[in-house]
Parts: structure tokens; sequence; C-alpha cells
């Protein structure tokens, strides 16, 4: 039996809402075991001061404009990290930490993916060996530096023993699928396939004192202006599909085209906008599997938008059947973060995390910066 790790990840996703912290153990091959989890929301003031600056931040340029402002930020998140650290692992001895960051920017035509973390600070406060900045190698190997969780999803699917092919969608700030055709070799193909709660939160962000919009509940009141959607979804694909990219930021996507119409009508027209990209980016990865029947298991927070998903479901293929993650009890809230733990155990052995067909990178390769205590 080979060596089992007991490993924190820790995850702050696109949507910019807080940490996701889970303590797992696991071998990082085909082992794993959940011992903890627990969500940790950032503070109002920390909330806002990341927003403020991402919309900030929309190229090479502006990080080295708002450097100073970005280091501050960065010390703030680290630290709210620590506090994690602390409250989490009390009863556990930990291995090591699996450290993400938070996303700041992200653009895969410059190859360039900035997660705000410092690893050596954490490590030096927590007094415990630290992985972070995962995408690096990645990245310098030719690869988009994201997605980066599809080899953890083929763990899951593997586990639960679910039927081939099958994907795992997780929907955060931005949506991405992984397909798994095989469970015996590294057939893996995964891809960005749109926006996921992102324009939705900003809208609902910019309207209200809400952070989101519970259940979808906003956007079932509203009605979709037809006229302003079919503009924004061939603006979409004159401008941005054609470039094929496997990775996505949330700064990819603006609201802007919805500016205009009231709360409701606004949130009903984002939400089908949100759902009909990334039906179409779902139908272009499982082209090729029109005629199987393939399971899909959604994650990720967007899953409780019911009426994202719902939509999602009317504009996909017959052949495609969603369920919630939960229905094969396995907590969508916390995916990606034991994905950061399992991810975190395979670099400190060198086992790859990403792979040509997930992120474009040459060759498989491993990732993660290891900081020692």
């Amino acid at each position: 039996m080979s060596k089992q790790y007991t490993c924190l990840g820790m995850m702050s996703g696109t949507s910019g809402d807080g940490v996701d912290a889970s303590i797992i153990r696991s071998n990082g091959l085909d082992e794993l075991t959940i011992l903890k989890e627990k969500y940790y929301e950032y503070d109002e003031n920390l909330f806002y001061k990341f927003h403020d600056l991402k919309k900030k931040i929309n190229s090479t340029i502006d990080l080295k404009k708002f450097s100073s402002s970005i280091k501050k930020l960065e010390n703030d998140i680290t630290l709210f990290h620590a506090k994690v650290i602390k409250d989490i692992k009390q009863g556990f001895e930990l291995d090591l930490i699996g450290f993400h960051g938070q996303t700041l920017y992200h653009n895969s035509k410059e190859k360039i993916s900035l997660q705000l973390g410092n690893g050596n600070l954490l490590s030096q406060l927590s007094k415990k060996k630290i992985v972070f900045n995962f995408r690096k190698n990645d990245i310098e190997n030719g690869g988009e530096g994201a997605p980066l969780t599809p080899i953890f999803h083929k763990h899951l699917i593997k586990k639960k023993k679910i039927e081939l092919p099958a994907c795992i969608l997780n929907i955060g700030g931005i949506s991405n699928l992984t397909l798994i055709n095989n469970l015996s070799n590294y057939d893996i193909k995964s891809k960005d396939v749109g926006p996921g709660n992102c324009l939705i939160n900003a809208w609902i962000q910019n309207h209200t004192n809400d952070k989101f919009d519970l259940d979808g509940k906003i956007s079932n009141r509203g009605k979709v202006n037809e006229v302003i959607l079919e503009q924004a979804l061939e603006i979409y694909e004159n401008n941005f599909q054609k470039k094929n990219s496997i990775s996505l930021d949330t700064n990819d996507f603006d609201i802007s085209f919805a500016r205009g119409l009231n709360l409701e009508d606004g949130a009903a027209t984002l939400t089908a906008f949100s759902a009909k990209i990334i039906s179409s980016g779902i139908c272009s990865i499982l082209k090729e599997h029109d005629k199987k029947i393939i399971k899909i298991i959604i994650c990720g927070g967007g899953r409780k938008n019911l009426s994202l998903i719902n939509q999602i479901k009317i504009n996909s293929k017959k052949n495609l059947f969603f369920y919630n993650s939960e229905d094969f009890n396995l907590n969508g809230d916390f995916i990606e973060s034991q994905a950061f733990g399992y991810l975190a155990i395979r670099s400190v052995l060198s086992l790859p995390i990403s792979f040509p067909s997930t992120t474009g990178c040459m060759s498989p390769c491993s990732g993660g910066v290891i900081v020692k205590f």
C-alpha cells in the first residue's frame, strides 16, 4: 500500500467570495478519505477590496500599474488563509497544505495566470509544508494553466463507479467540463465551457445588496430580452468563441449588454446568455458522443441556481442526463478544495496534474511550487 498523506486543500474560486477548505487523506492515486470540510466567507472589506481591484485589472499593463495594491491584497488574502488553517486543523496533524490562492488575472492567450497568495509567508505562519502556484509549471510547458481539476474528477468517477463516458460539470464563476472516456490511462478531456455565476453575480451585486441570485429566484421573476440576448450571443460567437481557448477568466465576459434592463429582466437575460454558452460548450466537447447516453454530474455553487440549471438542460441534447453531485453522495461545495489537496499530494510525489488534453501542455506534467517549512 502506498503512503497516504493528510493534506488540507484550500480553494478560492473565481466567484471571489471566500475559501473552501477540505482536509483529506490520500495517496494521490486511488485512495481518498474526506476528514473535514468548512467554508470561510470573506469579510465585507476583503470581498469588496478584491472585486474592486479585479475590475481594474484587464491587462499585464494593469498588473504593473496596480502592483502596490496587488501586493497589499495578496498579503491580506494570505493572512485570511492562515486564519482558516488555524481553525480547521484542530485535531489533525497535517503533512502538507495545498494553497490555490485567489485568481486575480488569467489570460490564456498571453499564458499568464496570477493567483494571489504568498506560499512562503503562509508556510512561516502555519509551520507547514505548502504547495502553491499550481499553474506555473503547466504554463511553462506550453499549457494554459487551467483547468487543473480533471485528474481529480477522474478519481471521483472511478470511485463512484459511474458508467463511461461520464462528465463532471463544475459551475463556479466560470464553468468547466471534464469528460472521462477511459479509466485505465490519462484519457481525459477538459475545457472551460463558458461563464458560470460571474455575470449573474456581477449583475446582482451592482443592483442589490446581495452577492448572488439565491436559487435563481430573481431571474425567474424576470423576462428574457430576446433581442439583446441574440445580439450578445452573436458578438460572443464572432469575437471570442473562434479563439478556441481551453481556459477562460471572468474578465472575458461583462454585463454591459444588459445595461438598461431592470433587475429581474437583466438577471433573466444574463442567466439565459450563460446557459446557452455553457450548453454550446458542452455539446462541442461531446460532439463525438451524440448517440451515447452520458451522465453529467454538476458541482460548484452554480448547481444551486435552479433557473440556470433548468435552462442548461433545456438547451442540451437529449442524450445528456444531468445529475446533482449529491445524487452520488458528493458534496458539490467542496470538490474543488478536495481537488487541490489531492493535487498538492501529487505535486509532492512528482505525479502529473495536467495533460495535453486538459490544458494544452506539451506533455503530462506535475506542478505546484513546494515550500518546505
